[in-house]
């Protein structure tokens, strides 16, 4: 909000200063013509200075219009989400909130990981290798929505040893992808990345 006002102050400033160079260069040049081009140059003036006024009133108007479609700190802030992992033991899982959804974060065994490397790309509903899903082989993030219909999945449920929707029973793998049921495509993977060894932020 503030930086949007000093730029909206900077503009009205600039117009001001605009404005009083026109009617210094105006008053000028009109002292050395006759009474007709005086009141020619006085009439282009009137003109300049309303266009100009005109100009301010309408971004004084629609300023705030603008302004309020960025979003506030505070909405940035819901946007990222830090995340300590350090208290993740090995096949653990925590939940998280991130933009109003829960995201997923697992610390996989070596057999998860093994099983999840393991699955040929013709098997899959939606194919994607499991290391193209991971930053680190040993963490897995993702949202977990199914994307059937947006039910929350169970984790160490289903056929696959990952997770099993019950709403309409969609089976996910150790990498979060798709293997039976009706969800047309794996559960999505979110923008994040570690900030250290301890966390990852989320957006």
């Amino acid at each position: 909000m503030s930086t949007s006002y000093t730029l909206l102050t900077f503009i009205i400033i600039s117009l001001i200063v605009f404005l009083y160079l026109s009617w210094v260069f105006v008053s000028n040049e009109i002292a050395n013509k006759e009474k007709k081009q005086e009141t020619e140059k006085r009439r282009d003036f009137l003109f300049t200075s309303s266009y100009a006024l005109g100009a301010v009133a309408v971004g004084v108007a629609v300023w705030p219009l603008i302004d309020q479609m960025n979003p506030d700190a505070s909405i940035k802030a819901l946007a990222i989400t830090e995340v300590d992992i350090s208290n993740i033991g090995l096949g653990k899982t925590i939940t998280v909130v991130w933009r109003g959804k829960p995201v997923f974060i697992r610390r996989r065994t070596q057999e998860e990981i093994n099983e999840a490397q393991n699955v040929k790309l013709e098997e899959l509903k939606d194919p994607q290798k499991d290391q193209d899903r991971v930053k680190k082989s040993e963490w897995l993030v993702m949202l977990g929505v199914c994307t059937h219909l947006g039910c929350v999945p169970l984790g160490n449920k289903g056929e696959f040893n990952g997770w099993f929707c019950p709403c309409h029973g969609s089976h996910y793998d150790t990498s979060g992808r798709i293997r039976k049921g009706p969800a047309p495509t794996n559960l999505e993977i979110p923008k994040y990345e570690f900030v250290d060894n301890n966390t990852i932020k989320i957006g």
